[in-house]
This record gives C-alpha cells, sequence and structure tokens, in this order.
C-alpha cells in the first residue's frame, strides 16, 4: 500500500494498512512464499519481503505500523510563505517555461523549509489549500504591475470622479481581428486520436472589429461596436482607422445620451493627430484616460472578445462573409445579455462599484 510522506493519511487508510500488515504476519506464521502473500494481499513483492525480515528479526512489534507522520508538516506560517511564494511564479524561483508542476513545488519546499515531501504528498497540501491544476493566462513579461497599480489609484480614480461629477458613462475600448482560421476550441474525441478540424486552406481577408463596454451606476450596461471586413480588393481599407473610432465615439455619445470617460491603450491609431484634435474639441463631453502598457487584463471589452472567439471556435467557414455574420450574431446576442457585459468588467478586478 502506497503511502504520501508529507500527505498524511485517513483513520480508514491507516486502520487498512495495519489490517494488511496483521495479515502478513498470519502469512508468514503459516509458512506461505513472498509471491503467494503478494499476490493475496495486492502488495509489492519488496514490500512482503521487508515485512518478513523485520518478522524474522522483531516478530509481529516489527511488522505493526510505526505510526503515520500525520499532517502536513508545515506549519500556518510556513504554509503561507509557500503560497505567496507560488504566487510569484516560477521564473522568480529560476525556471524559465514558468510552470508549477508537483515536482518543481516539491523542490521549492525542499529549498524554503528543508522538508521531504513526495510528489503525492505535494498534491494533497496543494489541494487542501485551494490549490488545481489549470490552464495559465498569457501576461506580457514588460508588464510594470507597479504602475498597474498607480494607475488604479491615479487615472482611474481621477476617471471615476470625473464621471461621477459629471453624470458620465465609464466607456472601455479595444479592438480584435479575426482571419479565415478559426480559434481552436476543445472538442470530444477518440482517446489516442486528436480530433481533426477541416479549414479552408484558399481565400484571405481579415474581420475588423472595435467595441465599447459601457458602464453607469443605475444604468444597464451597453456593448457598443462596428465591424469592418477586408476582403483584399484594391483601394479596399485593410482595417479600422482613426476616423471610424472617432465614428464610433459619437455614436456612443448618442446612443448613451450623455458625456464619456473613455478608457483605452496606447496604440498608434489613437494617438493620431486628428484623433488627438477631435478629443480637444469636444471636452466638454469627452474625457480619455490612458492604460497602462502591457495591461489588457484590465479592459473588460477583452472579455467581449474572448467570448466571440468562443462562439466561432471551429468554425469551417466557406468564406470570409459567414466569418463576418457569425461575429455579428455574437455580438448583436451580448448587447441582449447586460449581465454578461458586467461579467466581463468583474473580471478585470477593477474598483468599479456599479
Amino acid at each position: 500500500m502506497r503511502y504520501a510522506q508529507g500527505g498524511g493519511l485517513t483513520d480508514a487508510e491507516r486502520a487498512a494498512r495495519e489490517r494488511i500488515r496483521l495479515q502478513a504476519v498470519e502469512c508468514f506464521e503459516g509458512g506461505k512464499k513472498n509471491q503467494e502473500i503478494a499476490a493475496a494481499l495486492r502488495v509489492s513483492e519488496r514490500s512482503a519481503e521487508r515485512w518478513r525480515r523485520a518478522w524474522r528479526e522483531q516478530g509481529e512489534v516489527g511488522v505493526q505500523s510505526k505510526g503515520s507522520p500525520g499532517r502536513p508538516r508545515l506549519g500556518p506560517d510556513q504554509i503561507a510563505r509557500l503560497e505567496r511564494e507560488l504566487e510569484r511564479g516560477p521564473l522568480a524561483h529560476g525556471w524559465a517555461d514558468q510552470r508549477w508542476t508537483l515536482a518543481r513545488i516539491k523542490t521549492l519546499i525542499g529549498r524554503l523549509f528543508h522538508v521531504s515531501y513526495t510528489v503525492e504528498g505535494t498534491w494533497r497540501l496543494l489541494k487542501r489549500r485551494g490549490w488545481s491544476w489549470q490552464q495559465p493566462t498569457r501576461r506580457a513579461i514588460e508588464r510594470d504591475d507597479d504602475a498597474v497599480e498607480v494607475w488604479k489609484k491615479g487615472d482611474l480614480a481621477a476617471g471615476k470622479s470625473t464621471a461621477a461629477e459629471r453624470g458620465a458613462w465609464i466607456v472601455f475600448e479595444d479592438e480584435a481581428g479575426q482571419s479565415m482560421t478559426p480559434p481552436r476550441a476543445r472538442a470530444w474525441g477518440r482517446i489516442g486520436r486528436t480530433p481533426v478540424v477541416r479549414v479552408r486552406g484558399r481565400g484571405s481577408g481579415r474581420v475588423s472589429m472595435a467595441g465599447m463596454a459601457c458602464y453607469k451606476p443605475g444604468e444597464r450596461s451597453r456593448l457598443i461596436y462596428a465591424i469592418r471586413a477586408y476582403r483584399g480588393r484594391k483601394d479596399e481599407p485593410k482595417g479600422i482607422g482613426w476616423r471610424d473610432f472617432r465614428d464610433l465615439i459619437v455614436r456612443a455619445r448618442i446612443q448613451l445620451g450623455g458625456p464619456i470617460v473613455l478608457v483605452w491603450d496606447n496604440v498608434r491609431l489613437h494617438l493620431t493627430a486628428g484623433m488627438r484634435e477631435f478629443i480637444d474639441a469636444n471636452a466638454e463631453w469627452l474625457t480619455v484616460f490612458q492604460l497602462p502598457t502591457y495591461a489588457p487584463d484590465l479592459n473588460p471589452t477583452e472579455g467581449v472578445w474572448s467570448l466571440v472567439r468562443r462562439d466561432i471556435g471551429n468554425l469551417a467557414a466557406a468564406d470570409l462573409g459567414q466569418v463576418t455574420r457569425a461575429v455579428k450574431r455574437k455580438l448583436k446576442m451580448l448587447q441582449y445579455r447586460p449581465e454578461v457585459i458586467d461579467g466581463c468588467l468583474a473580471g478585470t478586478d477593477l474598483p468599479l462599484d456599479l
């Protein structure tokens, strides 16, 4: 019976282990061979031989369990420190691929506390503390977390105050695009046979999207968007330009019926001379704040794009028009689901009380 060092045993497991040892003693006294004992008790022959040797030297007392080390040998303060170190990530501890595995966490425990855990014991420890095996999200290594916190206390706080004074909407804007190749989504398949999604190798083009997630206390959250399809034709715009952003902002003001505090990132099209002139000319109803660099997780519109990509996952589109219709259908559906738009804001952990 396998025992995970450092993980502890339940009372039932300890009792079962003791019964097996007592049965082994009876087998020794009956003259059975190690192979027969291992098969009868469902243990390894090495265990049977080790118990027989202890029985010969010390009798029944030698076969009895020496007792369980009990629950994890790390104290509450040590466990709290371990969790803080895990939150820092594998990169801070010398692993380049930034993936926490049980073997690495076991090694980290040894480094920090000079305590030996097995892989199984490490798994038990993590499960008891609310940790699980998860798919990580991506974040730019150039991101400055301190700058993000400063932005939340500075620009975001100023934006909230401005919105409260003017009775304005807080509007988060972002862009995304989708080609003919669909996002890959998980699907059921036979073990050992990876499911195959057949897509068209021919055809080109891209669907560009610009969206605004709009929030105001006491009001239903809104989603306003613009779509442009590029099919590779002569003199056709390849994507959304700054004039499209300008028109989208104007349309948002008309639909929302009030001032706007606009929050967006620092892409080049947001900083063009024409856009700056438009913002300055409409300062009475438009206030703009820039998101920190490499911080897309602060923009709830990123959550909208995630929902769109999930809906068109594995889509075998016949042409770009089918992709465009699928994107529009999903965005239109989200416009009638304000609770989902609220959920996208909640996913950012921004301190906005709506």
